[in-house]
């Protein structure tokens, strides 16, 4: 409302100005009511089982140390159900058979049948093969190689936050794997997971932040590992802030209040700073801190250090919301009301 506008205002009888004041409230009501009742039909009901206290939940993996089981030594390629193999006689050019390992684990080659050959390494298939074709007096002395062209058991899967099937045959190592995945993305933990058969736990790596010592986590992997790259601990900015999303911890790098709302885009001025609350979670019991994030900003607070999965939650001021969303008209019809209701 302008100044001319408030002088015509003040200007009317006192019963014109009784009516003007009633539409005013009337609608400030009416708009108030709206925005309560937006307010109680999006709040939310969890319908969902609670934990138990005996619910187990994620904690915090401890790394492997054991160098046996981190440093096996290395071991020959066995053959599997799938696995196609090219045989070769040196210095003939008759004897080019192919051959798929069935279900059963048997091949079948032309001169001398089927083969179980499940099991075996490719230079024990060599010997069994010449051994054979030389008792069956085909070839004197035969020299065989055989070749695996194709295998759907030489592989590593990798799952997480980097994913990919990949090719090992022999002599892969972590970070091999991890780079032909396609690297880690900045979601992802350095704390990686090997699941091998045969290896009862799960082997836990720390890749570490120190390329100097990466040495120490390159570990061999074999074909039939499966890798696992979790998902780093991320914080919640929710609420009154400009951007509300999952923003991801930095490896051996604490993240405060102040830095999250920096992420965040700041902290909007619809929000009650004195009520700004932390929520943390751990096990299955919650924890609710208030801060008093204006204080914070100014320094008369120390700026709180966040974890991992930490909800950071800035509530809404109605009152300023609508001011927010109105303008400068909203505000200065505000401030026309407070100045009638007061003015003498």
């Amino acid at each position: 409302m302008t100044m001319v506008t408030l002088r015509a205002f003040l200007g009317l009888s006192r019963d014109d100005r009784a009516g003007r004041m009633r539409k005013v409230v009337s609608h400030g009501l009416l708009g108030l009511l709206v925005l309560l009742g937006c307010t109680r039909m999006a709040a939310g009901q969890f319908s969902g089982p609670a934990l138990g206290s005996g619910t187990t939940v994620n904690h915090a993996l401890t790394p492997t140390t054991d160098p046996a089981i981190l440093y096996p030594p290395a071991r020959e390629i066995r053959l599997a159900e799938g696995d196609v193999l090219a045989v070769h006689l040196y210095g003939m050019t008759d004897y080019l058979p192919t051959a798929r390992v069935a279900l059963d684990g048997t091949i079948q080659l032309p001169l001398i049948g089927v083969l179980q050959v499940k099991g075996m390494t490719v230079h024990e298939l060599e010997v069994l093969i010449a051994q054979r074709l030389s008792d069956a007096g085909m070839y004197r002395n035969p020299q065989v190689s055989v070749q695996i062209t194709e295998s759907p058991n030489q592989t590593v899967t990798v799952i997480g936050e980097a994913h990919g099937v990949i090719p090992v045959g022999s002599g892969k190592r972590l970070l091999d794997v991890l780079s032909a995945a396609g690297g880690l993305p900045s979601t992802a933990s350095h704390i990686v997971t090997i699941n091998r058969p045969g290896v009862a736990a799960p082997i836990v790596v720390d890749l570490g932040t120190n390329p100097a010592q990466s040495n120490r986590a390159d570990v061999p992997i074999f074909a039939l590992d499966t890798v696992v790259v979790s998902r780093v601990g991320v914080v919640y900015a929710l609420g009154a802030f400009k951007s509300q999303m999952a923003f991801p911890l930095v490896q051996d790098s604490p993240l405060t209040l102040m830095q999250l709302a920096t992420l965040a885009g700041g902290v909007g001025y619809e929000g009650k700073y004195k009520d700004l609350r932390i929520i943390r979670t751990v096990g299955v019991s919650r924890t609710v801190v208030k801060v008093d994030v204006k204080k914070v900003i100014e320094g008369k607070l120390p700026d709180p250090v966040l974890q991992a999965d930490d909800i950071v939650f800035l509530p809404t001021d109605n009152m300023k919301a609508a001011i927010k969303v109105g303008g400068i008209g909203t505000a200065l019809g505000i401030a026309s009301v407070l100045l009638f209701t007061f003015h003498p």
